[in-house]
């Protein structure tokens, strides 16, 4: 029986903050793979137009873009530090560019644009999950060298592991793309990506993941992006769009219960964004926020980043007021809330 059997969630996290106060994080180390919602910085690397390296992003980040696609921290940065680390996970990239040594508490491998079909990173140049999982590798090959083999596979099965894909696949490709979306239906596409979602949790699984978290799709019919893109002239949600989200969803839960099942000693534990990030939009004031449909920064006609630049019209000057930071990503103070969510969601992966 796990403790989180035993104990309730409040006395779970009352646990997580004494262990967090005597300056130890709760596990070696975080692991991250994706696609823009959890990227600090790997596309600035890449030759891909699907950057965020200039400023106004990064602007409440020490007035410093990172690659982040936001105007702060991501939900992913300050789960880092819900988990008691210093410091989120640096780009894989960034630390395969410096002196080659890697940081023992984890790495970042997302990238912006990608998703678990691999036509959509290669439509934007980014890095597909086979290819964040060859730098995984690469990462564990040098874990064992340096702190030799039994170490390093404590270090790999004891650590979290985060997934955050599938929103790409949606709104980069399969709603821009004609010959798609006739050849396929929406269950049809849905059912290809948990297939190659279900083979990634394997090939994690084989490299001796243990603790996977994986994050739902986003109410894709609320960003402000695909209502510019999708709307007809409407302003609220497109709600068969968040039925299409809410779909998937469903299923993603059904195949991660399945890969539980089959795969032993695997936790894989669904963490809800579609819920959290529709509430705020739906009652932002309930939260401080007094903006859910405009994005503070470009005109949200695309997740390129391209129209939110240092000239882009009208940025807003204070994006705590703000759910969106562009037309796909949440700011800094929506991101916290999402966080918290997280954590909560999550509780199961450190008990």
């Amino acid at each position: 029986m796990s403790i989180s059997a035993c104990f309730p969630t409040s006395f779970l996290l009352v646990l997580m903050l004494t262990t967090i106060a005597n300056g130890q994080p709760l596990i070696p180390a975080l692991f991250i793979f994706g696609d823009s919602i959890v990227d600090v910085g790997n596309n600035n690397y890449l030759k891909t137009i699907v950057k965020a390296n200039f400023l106004p992003y990064g602007r409440d980040f020490n007035n410093t873009p990172t690659g982040r696609f936001c105007n702060g921290k991501l939900a992913t940065d300050f789960t880092a530090e819900n988990l008691g680390f210093a410091t989120s996970p640096l780009p894989y990239l960034t630390i395969k560019k410096g002196n080659g040594t890697i940081p023992l508490t984890g790495a970042n491998f997302a990238s912006g644009s990608s998703g678990y079909d691999t036509d959509t990173p290669k439509l934007y140049h980014t890095l597909p999950l086979g290819e964040q999982l060859e730098y995984y590798k690469e990462y564990q090959q040098k874990l064992s060298a340096l702190v030799g083999q039994s170490n390093a596979s404590s270090i790999i099965s004891e650590s979290i592991y985060l997934i955050s894909a599938g929103n790409s696949d949606f709104v980069q490709l399969y709603y821009i793309d004609p010959f798609l979306n006739k050849l396929y239906s929406t269950d049809q596409f849905s059912d290809s990506l948990l297939a190659s979602y279900a083979q990634f949790v394997k090939d994690l699984y084989r490299l001796g993941a243990r603790r996977i978290g994986v994050t739902t799709l986003a109410p894709l019919g609320c960003l402000p992006t695909v209502i510019t893109l999708f709307g007809e002239g409407i302003q609220d949600c497109i709600q068969e769009m968040n039925q299409v989200a809410v779909s998937f969803n469903n299923k993603l839960n059904s195949s991660s219960q399945d890969l539980q099942n089959s795969l032993n000693g695997l936790k894989l534990v669904i963490l809800d964004i579609y819920n959290p990030l529709y509430k705020l939009i739906k009652n932002p004031s309930d939260n401080g926020f007094v903006e859910a449909r405009r994005a503070c920064c470009g005109t949200g006609l695309v997740e390129t980043a391209i129209l939110c630049n240092p000239k882009s019209p009208g940025t807003c000057r204070n994006a705590s007021q703000y759910i969106f930071w562009d037309g796909f990503h949440p700011t800094q103070a929506a991101n916290k809330i999402l966080a918290d969510e997280l954590i909560a969601s999550g509780i199961s992966l450190i008990s």
